[in-house]
């Protein structure tokens, strides 16, 4: 079991965002979850990210504050402990179009491991 308290998290920076700090609150460390990583989002107002997709699945997690989200044409408003699955390869924009910070959990799996040769 691993026990890691909130001064112990490490910040990261997230390709494609701004205006945002990330914390990773669990991941890639020993003792650690072994397939997904814990990060810890706070967007100032006009903060944001995309458009961009990854590979791989992400849930995202409002705790405080409110998230628009946009897909596909689709516009929606994540607010507190609202929640989403962002598919593989699924083009995504969001941004916080509020004057109150956003705080969000991010799920995100790790990286595949390269194919021994």
């Amino acid at each position: 079991m691993l026990i890691k308290r909130f001064e112990e998290a490490r910040p990261y920076d997230a390709p494609h965002h701004w205006g945002v700090s990330g914390l990773r609150l669990q991941g890639f460390e020993e003792g650690g979850p072994t397939n997904q990583w814990i990060g810890y989002s706070q967007f100032l107002p006009g903060g944001g990210a995309g458009p961009d997709a990854t590979p791989f699945e992400k849930v995202y997690v409002v705790l405080e504050g409110e998230m628009t989200l946009e897909w596909d044409g689709r516009t929606e408003v994540l607010r507190a402990m609202d929640s989403c699955t962002i598919p593989p390869g699924q083009v995504r924009r969001i941004e916080n179009r509020s004057n109150h910070v956003c705080k969000m959990l991010v799920v995100i799996p790790y990286p595949p491991k390269p194919k021994s040769e």
